[in-house]
């Protein structure tokens, strides 16, 4: 309920909260029940107070709560009133407009009356589960007890199952219709521990959506793809032969997996995934499987946020007496092919085509901690009006016959700027905050 209800009052925030109609906020705040909510707080997305009515947490309460809700780790949390010391629980939810935050609500709710509600529901539960306790024990004293008691082990086995204890066996033998059915109990019980396994292995390997789709309908994989519109990264490590011959080998292996993972996370948080790692190299596709009509804007703002997590980087590294890491990387939107390519026996989801092959040559046409994209893609009122770039090269890419106009991408405009820096604090925060 709570979590619901601050939903609803952030879609109705927010044309307001956009419109800066502090009078009709303040208007909706009021509008809510006083039984349920105690509390009412609407702050913009720099933490002023816009509406506000009843309890309010402390503000530096709600700022950590903002930040971590960028991430969707959380969405509710208690405190305590100073006044009388009661415990109490508020939702927040974001103020999107557009895909941007603007701002969040914030509901507050009495604890112990959510307590209070939650008890009787238990009791409710624990009255149904008694009458229908006491129901099947009637039925088991009509019924034998050689037929009551494995029926039951397959009752407790069948909970197990849904917990996802998929280990769990039944241990008894028997020769008759019972032994078959927990026999084939038992063979299902193994067919979903191995699905499970596959499953899990099946996920390191491909991207988490790609592992879904084939998931979803394993019938019908098959050699093939499709022509789709998508945008595709290529983040290449500069020099990284010199670094690898100036550490061991574990360390090397160490040193890729650390920025691959902030690579993969980032990529997530802007709809893409990584499609496969080449070496030191991270190819990334937005658009595929799952459809973005903002793929463009997505890969340039996952590149920016890249190059920007990497210079942060850089700064420790170089406190610690450590190497600095750069990445080149090229970004390119166009018509790809998607599909399952290889054999029967082997294949693989990618993304080929003229567009994937131009994001490796800009990959390839960059410096250090550089982005570069071409003028058709920079030169889109939709993109140009978001990012931030300054022209580069004509280059020779080979398969052209004529050179390519080229930007440098430097960064995103506006309140994206701002979001992404707030990620980026989080992420290193979780990695260093020892």
């Amino acid at each position: 309920m709570g979590n619901t209800l601050a939903k609803h009052l952030a879609g109705s925030a927010s044309d307001m909260v956009m419109a800066d109609d502090v009078l009709g906020l303040q208007t909706l705040v009021k509008s809510l029940p006083d039984n349920n909510v105690l509390g009412v707080l609407v702050i913009s997305e720099k933490g002023m107070t816009l509406a506000s009515s009843g309890l309010l947490p402390a503000a530096e309460l709600v700022e950590s709560q903002q930040k971590k809700l960028l991430l969707r780790q959380v969405n509710a949390f208690e405190w305590r009133e100073q006044a009388q010391g009661n415990t109490l629980i508020s939702f927040i939810s974001p103020i999107e407009y557009n895909e941007l935050v603007a701002g969040h609500v914030v509901l507050t709710f009495s604890r112990s009356a959510m307590l209070e509600s939650l008890g009787e529901s238990r009791m409710m539960i624990i009255m149904i589960t008694a009458i229908t306790t006491l129901f099947a024990i009637g039925i088991a004293f009509v019924m034998s007890r050689h037929l009551s008691r494995p029926i039951q082990q397959l009752v407790i086995a069948s909970q197990e199952i849904e917990r996802g204890n998929y280990t769990y066996r039944l241990v008894e033998q028997r020769n008759d219709e019972i032994g078959d059915l927990e026999q084939a109990f038992n063979q299902m019980a193994e067919g979903l521990l191995r699905k499970t396994q596959v499953e899990n292995a099946f996920s390191r390997y491909v991207s988490s959506n790609v592992a879904r789709k084939i998931m979803e309908k394993p019938d019908q994989i098959e050699l093939g793809g499709r022509h789709v519109q998508a945008s595709v990264i290529f983040a290449d490590m500069v020099g990284f032969t010199s670094i690898a011959e100036k550490m061991p080998p574990q360390a090397v292996i160490e040193l890729l997996n650390e920025y691959f993972s902030y690579i993969a996370t980032i990529s997530g948080l802007y709809k893409g995934h990584i499609d496969k790692f080449i070496g030191d190299c991270a190819m990334i596709v937005f658009g595929v499987p799952d459809e973005d009509s903002d793929h463009s804007f997505h890969a340039l703002a996952c590149a920016v946020m890249i190059r920007k997590l990497i210079i942060r980087l850089n700064e420790i590294r170089i406190r610690h007496g450590l190497l600095p890491v750069y990445f080149k990387i090229g970004v390119n939107s166009g018509i790809v092919v998607a599909g399952n390519l290889g054999s029967q026996e082997r294949m693989d989801y990618t993304v080929i085509g003229d567009t994937v092959n131009l994001a490796s040559r800009l990959s390839d046409a960059a410096g250090s901690n550089q982005i570069v994209v071409l003028d058709e893609l920079y030169q889109i009122s939709d993109i140009k009006n978001r990012v931030i770039a300054q022209p580069y090269h004509t280059i020779n890419v080979r398969g052209k016959q004529k050179p390519v106009i080229t930007w440098l991408v430097d960064d995103v405009c506006g309140e994206h700027q701002q979001l992404m820096k707030t990620r980026i604090d989080i992420i290193l925060e979780g990695k260093f905050s020892s």
